[in-house]
């Protein structure tokens, strides 16, 4: 038998032992998110953050997102309606995976409107088990139409419909895709492309400026590189001497490189034309996640000119008679990085970005931690693990600047939904080129930018790393606008997971 001073000891052991047991579970079961609304992280209502980064009272929400709609009473130009199943995605000239297929095909259908259209799509969801919805990549939609499970509407159950409205205000290339486990519906192929064509004036229209207008939609099904959904080269027939646009889509989580032996000019970014751009000759193009590069070519007197896109695939222009996408030499990728900070003619924006009405820092950065119950080495923003990170509430008409810092050690393609920005500067080197609009950013080690946008677009926005499985690990925040509500819930009875 123990002595009685051994019994004590091993008591008073075990009892310490349960407490810290008791503990541990404690702080482990505090970190399940459960149910939750988005609008009370970060302080929710209760709290904003004001230009200086000091908290004051909060107004009571007054409108919900659901009410932040396109013109109920106006018939739409463009109707599309969508059907997302769950199934073997065909990949021509690779191997098929399991994955998801809009309207059949991955990608899904192209979408194409004129500016002013108002636009409206019908997603079905017929075998899409976890839910799914459509996010407007890069269109500035109402907050009702933004497409986040739990945010702006339920994720689409098996069986159901859901309608978006927009008015496709602003040219350029975009792309849908869920907003709902996006680290698995994107990747397995649930997205597609969307063109806006600008406006033409009614009378005398301009000499067509491009021969050919081709959308380049890069994606990797299960390790495998496709352009437009093929493990295949393509070609663009066009007359010696003419130009073609190539809207280039980066829809993966990493950034895409794109280049060519020949000169080209790189167009507009993220949907917005860019001002004097010049000849970029011995350079390529970065591409972030999410993002879009629109590049023009011009096909050569002879043969054929040869765009490298995404490192894999390319596409080959000009020679209308040979129709051979592999008649065009290749090139080696160059070592040199075309700058868009410094890239074509500076012109002033329509807004006044040096004395904004809300000034914000966002700093990622990572530790180790618990989300949601798992152990992990997590994303963090402004030294706060998810949920605990912050709300940046603004005021309608606000002129807001935030420094977007990257303390962590990989790149971070930053997305903000529901506006673009603008670029001023790049670890305090001023913007000197055109202006550079945004609405994905790759941000990279080290780096710090300073970004600019006018709080022009009432709602709910979430504003994440668009390499998704980043977001689910914690690279997400959001900006709220003052007097806005929502009454989706995530991880609730609907399900949501928008990430």
């Amino acid at each position: 038998m123990p002595s009685r001073p051994d019994l004590v000891r091993r008591v008073s052991a075990g009892v310490a032992v349960a407490g810290a047991l008791g503990l541990g579970a404690l702080g482990w079961s505090s970190t399940l998110l459960g149910e939750y609304s988005v609008i009370d992280m970060g302080g929710g209502h209760a709290s904003h953050i004001h230009g200086s980064g000091s908290v004051a009272a909060g107004p009571a929400g007054e409108v919900s997102v659901t009410e932040l709609i396109a013109d109920p009473l106006r018939p739409p130009d463009v109707r599309v309606e969508l059907v997302a199943r769950r199934q073997t995605v065909d990949i021509p000239g690779g191997r098929p995976v399991e994955g998801y297929t809009v309207n059949g095909t991955s990608p899904g259908p192209t979408i194409r409107a004129t500016q002013g259209d108002l636009v409206e799509v019908v997603l079905v969801n017929e075998s899409v088990r976890a839910g799914a919805t459509l996010h407007w990549h890069g269109v500035d939609v109402p907050n009702a139409a933004d497409g986040v499970a739990g945010i702006t509407q339920d994720a689409v159950p098996v069986g159901g419909r859901h309608v978006y409205r927009f008015t496709a205000d602003d040219a350029g290339t975009y792309w849908y895709h869920s907003h709902q486990v996006s680290h698995e519906q994107v990747e397995g192929g649930l997205l597609g492309a969307v063109v806006i064509e600008p406006a033409l004036p009614a009378a005398d229209p301009p000499a067509k400026q491009f021969q050919a207008d081709a959308v380049a939609l890069l994606h990797v099904y299960g390790g495998q590189h496709t352009l437009n959904g093929r493990v295949q080269d393509e070609h663009v027939p066009a007359e010696p001497g003419s130009t073609v646009r190539i809207r280039v889509i980066n829809t993966d989580q990493g950034t895409a490189a794109v280049w060519s032996a020949a000169p080209f000019r790189v167009i507009a970014t993220d949907g917005h034309e860019v001002n004097g751009a010049a000849a970029v000759d011995g350079r390529k193009v970065l591409i972030p996640a999410g993002g879009r590069v629109d590049v023009a070519v011009q096909a050569p007197v002879n043969g054929a000119a040869r765009l490298h896109v995404g490192g894999a695939r390319s596409i080959s222009i000009g020679d209308p008679a040979s129709g051979d996408a592999g008649a065009a030499p290749s090139a080696r990728q160059p070592s040199e990085t075309l700058d868009l900070l410094a890239y074509g003619d500076p012109a002033p924006p329509d807004f006044d970005p040096r004395s904004p009405d809300r000034t914000f820092d966002y700093r990622i950065g990572r530790r180790l931690g618990l989300i949601d119950g798992r152990p992990g080495n997590f994303w963090t923003i402004n030294g706060a693990l998810f949920p605990d990170v912050p709300m940046f509430h603004v005021r309608e008409d606000d002129v807001v600047v935030m420094r977007i810092a990257n303390e962590s050690g990989e790149v971070h393609p930053m997305h903000l939904h529901g506006h673009h920005v603008l670029v001023l500067s790049r670890d305090g080197k001023p913007a000197a080129g055109s202006p550079w609009w945004v609405d994905s950013l790759d941000v990279h080690p080290g780096e710090a930018y300073e970004i600019a946008f006018v709080a022009d677009n009432p709602g709910i926005w979430s504003d994440h790393c668009h390499t998704l499985p980043h977001a689910v690990d914690g690279l997400v925040a959001h900006v709220m606008y003052d007097g806005v509500t929502t009454p989706f819930t995530i991880n609730g009875g609907a399900g949501n997971q928008p990430e």
